[in-house]
């Protein structure tokens, strides 16, 4: 055991050296602290789409994780995008965070994607720094970006991939469909540096390409009272909320979530709740209780509110439990449009290495049904409905 450990280390040891000073110089990270990083599993080389590269699996340094740095005769980074805080109470927040304005743009719900053109591709990367097969297909069927890449080959771009043939977060949006791509970033490849707001929105109009939508810009003595009817009004309308910016780009931005976006999350949560419960459930509540307190709800809003956070964890925790008590899994199934069977299998491949467990239920007219299955969920509560002890 002793020599097989020994003989990782020097494995991992001898790819780092393979790697060289050149990764250390290019990010201004000490060499000594990549060594020890790729050592413990926080760098690691992976390879996809014909693409060799060192994939950040933690920040290191005020290198994001989800880091890219494509390895060759030429190094490429496609920085990690990075972490948006959030604002439980806006009015406060607005003046402690920003200068004198603040613009507010839809946040969708669908997947992060940073989009950029490496060895002459168009390659899309997930949140986590992972190339999906299945986004990258897409992003080259509905977006014609080969003009702006030529123009601007360092620029990343930054976007939500949203719709109901979205195979990691289906959700409606009546002028997206089934599959689109609105942009909420442009940002340097090597330093993350953003394009200002209007500069950003100018540049993709010049390009034909959709960003999200910029309700406004407004000072921060009145954005407060705007956002709160604007998250109001998203709420109604089933969608998520919105990104607070600094128009130039300079200070991070916050976000702001609808109460009916965090209890459609908890209804997602609690289909599975031992896979996905817990992790989704503190913060959720945590948010309500503070919003309810912003809006000075009356007790009427407030009791409404409370029973939309209960029925979203109750009902889909019994509906799973049922479901596993009558002999089935605890599941989801997805459906993607794909041109071949290979292409499914290949998304389906992708998803296994996230550490998801699919497997492909059906193919057929260009259409496929991937079942996600949750295991902890199933098995828990097969061994609760026979007796077992909580």
């Amino acid at each position: 055991m002793i020599h097989l450990m020994k003989e990782e280390i020097n494995q991992k040891t001898n790819q780092m050296r393979l790697i060289g000073n050149k990764l250390s110089e290019i990010l201004g990270i000490e060499p000594q602290k990549l060594k020890e990083s790729f050592l413990r599993g926080n760098l690691k080389l992976y390879q996809k789409h014909g693409i060799k590269a060192v994939q950040f699996r933690k920040r290191i340094g005020r290198i994001e994780f989800g880091t890219i740095v494509t390895l060759g005769d030429r190094m490429e980074v496609v920085r990690g995008f990075p972490k948006i805080r959030r604002t439980l109470v806006l009015h406060p927040s607005l003046e402690h965070h920003f200068g004198d304005e603040v613009a507010v743009e839809e946040k969708m719900n669908g997947y992060n994607v940073r989009i950029a053109m490496l060895d002459g591709e168009t390659i899309a990367f997930t949140r986590r720094g992972y190339i999906c097969p299945y986004t990258t297909k897409k992003v080259s069927e509905i977006l014609d970006l080969d003009e702006l890449f030529q123009d601007y080959p360092q620029i990343v771009i930054c976007g939500e991939m949203v719709g109901t043939e979205n195979p990691y977060v289906s959700h409606y949006y009546p002028e997206i469909g089934k599959l689109g791509f609105r942009i909420f970033d442009l940002r340097e490849k090597l330093t993350n540096l953003p394009i200002p707001v209007l500069e950003k929105i100018e540049l993709l109009n010049d390009y034909g390409l959709s960003s999200v939508h910029l309700f406004g810009i407004y000072s921060v003595e009145e954005a407060s009272g705007k956002i709160m009817d604007i998250v109001k009004d998203l709420g109604k309308n089933n969608r998520e909320g919105v990104v607070i910016k600094d128009p130039q780009m300079k200070l991070e931005p916050l976000k702001y979530t609808s109460s009916q976006a965090q209890t459609s999350e908890l209804e997602y949560a609690f289909s599975f709740p031992f896979d996905l419960g817990k992790a989704f459930f503190f913060s959720r509540i945590i948010r309500e209780g503070f919003q309810a307190h912003e809006m000075a709800e009356s007790k009427d809003e407030v009791k409404e509110r409370a029973h939309r956070i209960g029925e979203s964890i109750l009902y889909p925790m019994l509906k799973t439990i049922q479901h596993v008590s009558q002999n089935e899994v605890a599941a989801e199934d997805l459906e993607i449009q794909v041109k071949s069977q290979d292409e499914a299998e290949e998304f389906i491949r992708h998803l296994r290495d996230l550490g998801v467990i699919a497997t492909l239920v059906k193919f057929e007219d260009d259409k496929a049904v991937i079942r996600r299955l949750h295991q902890s969920t199933t098995d828990k509560i097969i061994n609760y409905l026979n007796g077992g002890l909580y």
